[in-house]
């Protein structure tokens, strides 16, 4: 078997973009999308046409709602090639109101359920804020699941799972990032901060019994997806499922194994998350850069479907 054939043995694969004439050939499990692979995706011209019909069909629609609808577009034609579910991601810019995510994901799920998708195979996407936790709590208790992504320590873990959340996404390559930038050093293997901040995760999760799902994310190599394997899922881009299918190396179990001693528990209120987040400069900061990346990229996204209109 190549490696992602034998990855699959151990752990949940799911495709990270918005290509799903890509994902038939890796059959993940899942799907996964954010504003930045949706606004990739519609400047390819296979894709123009559901953009276009998004745009043709709400004429009075603000371009939020436009973007709304091609979101629901992409994900519904990625649950046609998928057995399982996809995420989709609620505007960034509503990051720090709770009442507006709460809204937003309800507002999703109502157009998937129009399209005849059960809300049972979809994941509304929230950024790891306290306001977008609390959200995502309010959500899960109306059946309504979700995937907490930009989640970048344990702090904002431990507050997701207390909370409910179906799945989280912490995102190894941009921790990698981060702490290659600050020291210099190109971490590799097991040493990669980011792999040791999912392994911490996965570790405390399945000590203490919480039932939120770990998705590893944001890998920059096969490395750092091999030294996770085993970890409940993993979203992971195209191109790096194509070196894992061209690879037929073995792979080893890293993650599931007894290797949960010495933690301890902890509650995470709102203050104390809080002082946890602001006293993890990396965490802090690429949460920060994220959230601003991601409305960037939905505001290209309004350009766009403005000179449509």
């Amino acid at each position: 078997m190549n490696q992602l054939e034998q990855l699959k043995q151990y752990t949940t694969v799911v495709a990270d973009t918005g290509d799903f004439q890509s994902i038939k050939a890796y059959t993940p499990r899942d799907a996964t999308t954010n504003p930045s692979l949706i606004l990739k995706a519609v400047q390819k011209d296979e894709y123009k046409p559901l953009l276009e019909k998004a745009v043709r069909d709400n004429p009075n629609a603000t371009t939020g709602d436009i973007i709304d609808h091609l979101l629901i577009a992409f994900g519904t034609e990625i649950l046609k090639v998928i057995p399982g579910r996809v995420s989709t991601e609620i505007d960034a810019r509503l990051s720090f109101d709770t009442e507006a995510n709460v809204a937003k994901g309800r507002e999703l799920i109502a157009l998937y359920e129009k399209a005849g998708i059960p809300r049972e195979r979809v994941l509304i996407k929230i950024a790891s804020t306290w306001e977008g936790i609390r959200a995502a709590e309010i959500l899960e208790k109306e059946g309504i699941h979700c995937n907490l992504t930009l989640l970048f320590s344990l702090a904002q873990a431990i507050a997701c799972a207390e909370a409910g959340v179906q799945l989280i996404s912490p995102f190894v390559g941009r921790i990698y990032d981060w702490y290659k930038k600050s020291t210099g050093i190109d971490y590799v293997g097991a040493e990669d901060p980011g792999v040791q901040s999912v392994k911490r995760i996965y570790n405390y999760y399945r000590k203490f019994g919480y039932k939120t799902e770990v998705m590893g994310a944001s890998f920059r190599n096969t490395s750092q997806i091999l030294e996770l394997a085993g970890c409940d899922l993993l979203t992971i881009s195209p191109d790096l499922l194509q070196k894992l299918a061209d690879t037929d190396a073995p792979v080893e179990r890293k993650l599931g194994l007894d290797a949960s001693g010495g933690i301890v528990q902890l509650s995470v209120d709102e203050k104390t998350f809080r002082f946890m987040l602001n006293e993890d400069a990396m965490a802090t900061e690429k949460l920060a850069e994220g959230i601003r990346a991601f409305c960037a990229d939905s505001g290209k996204l309004k350009q766009i479907i403005s000179a449509m209109r």
